[in-house]
């Protein structure tokens, strides 16, 4: 029996935006259900028919950061942002709100795809609940707290492991400073962002072949950092 093919819910008020989605996605082998709103948007997510969501950040009913917090109140469905909108303030105002990735309008249709399918992927392994995450010479093994490259294993700190394990679960996906700081030092901490700054490049002399030009642990300008998904 064939499974279904993954069901995107775009929430975009503007028809030619969804037509040209619709068209690009359908003929990328993904099935589309789509929402003017944001109130069907919610409406649809709620019934848990959609793999992910696809997200606009100007919606004639309610602002595009409101609405991802509402999807994070009913479902943990994965949600990119599309999003005119270029400045970095938006990107992390929408990816602290809950968002899972984001992608600014024009966009290429093939970059989307990959955008989507890196999402879906990154779901599936929390599912399977994965203890081991493996990355070029790197492998991290979340059940015993333990870190090798080239299968020797390095020393961290406390925190150094608790970012390197954050990005690890985010893999692929940016993670704001804002959440990082919230999330390892606490959120009296949110504005310290020279922390990460220390801690980051610690973590690059550690793993990186090239610290000052790293291949995995990926800065984000002015937003944060990414661990990339798979091999560079």
């Amino acid at each position: 029996m064939t499974e279904p093919s993954p069901l995107v819910l775009i929430i975009e008020d503007d028809p030619q935006t969804r037509r040209l989605l619709k068209a690009s996605l359908g003929g990328r082998g993904w099935d589309i259900c789509e929402a003017e709103t944001g109130a069907q948007g919610l409406t649809t997510a709620k019934t848990g028919i959609a793999s992910l969501a696809i997200a606009d950040l100007g919606l004639p009913d309610m602002d595009g950061v409101s609405l991802v917090r509402s999807l994070r109140l009913v479902s943990d469905l994965p949600i990119l942002i599309l999003s005119a909108r270029s400045q970095e303030r938006d990107k992390i105002e929408a990816l602290d709100a809950g968002a899972d990735d984001y992608l600014t309008k024009p966009f290429s249709t093939g970059e989307l795809d990959a955008r989507l399918r890196a999402l879906l992927r990154r779901t599936a392994k929390a599912a399977a609940k994965e203890d081991v995450f493996r990355l070029g010479p790197l492998k991290i093994d979340l059940l015993r707290r333990k870190v090798f490259k080239d299968e020797a294993e390095v020393s961290l700190t406390p925190i150094e492991y608790r970012l390197l394990a954050l990005l690890v679960r985010q893999a692929g996906l940016v993670v704001t400073h804002r959440q990082m700081l919230k999330e390892v030092w606490g959120p009296e901490h949110v504005h310290d962002s020279h922390y990460l700054r220390i801690y980051m490049g610690q973590l690059r002399h550690k793993l990186e072949a090239d610290p000052a030009r790293p291949r995995y642990l990926v800065t984000e300008v002015g937003v944060g950092y990414r661990l990339v998904g798979q091999e560079p």
